[in-house]
């Protein structure tokens, strides 16, 4: 067991910073071409695996269980939790395939939209994956990489997620290039956030929460409030793997969903519809083959079935908040040196 108050899930988490590299970089990123950002960070990769050898993809101190846990619901093993961003058109035009691949494999998920970035609220899509039993959740507000840039322009940008949150009835949300400043969140209408992550060096901000276990965001002393449930993404992003790493199987998934399941935790990953190409052609450089997603899918059908939870993220949030109420929340820990931005 971990003792929810001395766990550390990062003071960085809570007020870090993501540094002057890549504050410059979001400067510079609407003028270079895709391919050249995926380059720049490539660049990096070497010294990122070996200096994080040890903790990626799989943090073992991220085992530990909250004191007082009692097991997910039902008696099952562990939990499943698939997120979306849709950051492109391009993305748009692929929700409902991918609904449709996961609704086959009997998956349900949530899907992240952005409110004023480059495509326009995709209020027909948005109703249809309602009507279809999944999830809407805000994407940041632009994603450009400055959500977080001053407390004071956060605070204005604050009211506009707030609007569409309402508008929207979504719970939750996720920044964009998973920036975060957790205690600024305690100013949005939110249920839970997923900007988070148990170990992920190949992001900005790259310290963890150090978890593959929900846990509360409670507000700072002097701000009322609730707080809000913080999920952390536990499997590598689908970007990191295929698109900056090159990935030609699901192998890390794998072994990683094996790990979470062993150890009882939260198995969350987030796939991007941009970048999945379901045509067949292969070969794109920005662009994977949704045969791994179909593999993968089958994988856990095949090893797990019977043995998983795979609520949507809001209705996982809603069920730790009244499960958990008084497991005190986790004490985040100390930042370190960012890693290169997110394309």
């Amino acid at each position: 067991m971990v003792d929810p108050i001395t766990h550390p899930v990062s003071q960085a988490m809570a007020g870090g910073s993501h540094g002057l590299l890549a504050r410059a970089y979001f400067r510079i990123k609407p003028y270079l071409p895709l391919g050249v950002r995926w380059a720049v960070r490539r660049v990096r990769i070497p010294r990122i695996m070996k200096r994080n050898a040890g903790v990626w993809p799989i943090d073992e101190s991220a085992s530990g269980r909250p004191c007082d846990w009692n097991g997910w619901p039902g008696g099952k093993q562990f939990a499943l939790v698939f997120t979306h961003d849709v950051e492109s058109e391009q993305g748009l035009h692929k929700v409902k395939e991918l609904a449709e691949l996961e609704v086959k494999h009997g998956f349900r998920s949530s899907f992240n939209f952005i409110p004023e970035g480059s495509y326009n609220d995709p209020v027909e899509l948005r109703e249809w994956l309602e009507t279809n039993g999944f999830e809407v959740g805000v994407h940041d507000l632009y994603h450009d990489g400055h959500l977080y840039e001053s407390r004071e322009s956060f605070s204005r940008k604050a009211k506009s997620i707030n609007r569409y949150l309402g508008k929207w009835r979504a719970v939750g949300f996720r920044s964009g290039f998973m920036l975060r400043q957790l205690d600024w969140l305690h100013d949005l209408d939110v249920l839970y956030d997923t900007s988070t992550f148990d170990t992920d060096p190949f992001e900005p901000q790259p310290e963890g929460s150090h978890t593959i276990f929900p846990f509360h965001v409670k507000p700072p002393a002097g701000i009322k409030g609730p707080g809000y449930v913080e999920l952390s993404y536990t499997l590598p992003q689908d970007s990191t793997l295929f698109l900056l790493l090159r990935e030609k199987t699901t192998d890390i998934w794998k072994r990683k969903l094996d790990w979470i399941a062993r150890n009882g935790g939260l198995a969350l990953v987030n796939i991007h519809p941009d970048y999945v190409d379901f045509s067949r052609r292969q070969g794109a450089n920005e662009s994977y083959p949704s045969e791994l997603l179909i593999e993968f899918m089958s994988y856990i059908n095949s090893h797990y079935q019977g043995a998983f939870w795979n609520p949507l993220a809001r209705d996982l949030a809603s069920w730790f908040r009244d499960q958990s109420s008084q497991i005190a929340p986790t004490v985040p820990p100390a930042d370190v040196s960012p890693s290169p931005p997110q394309s």
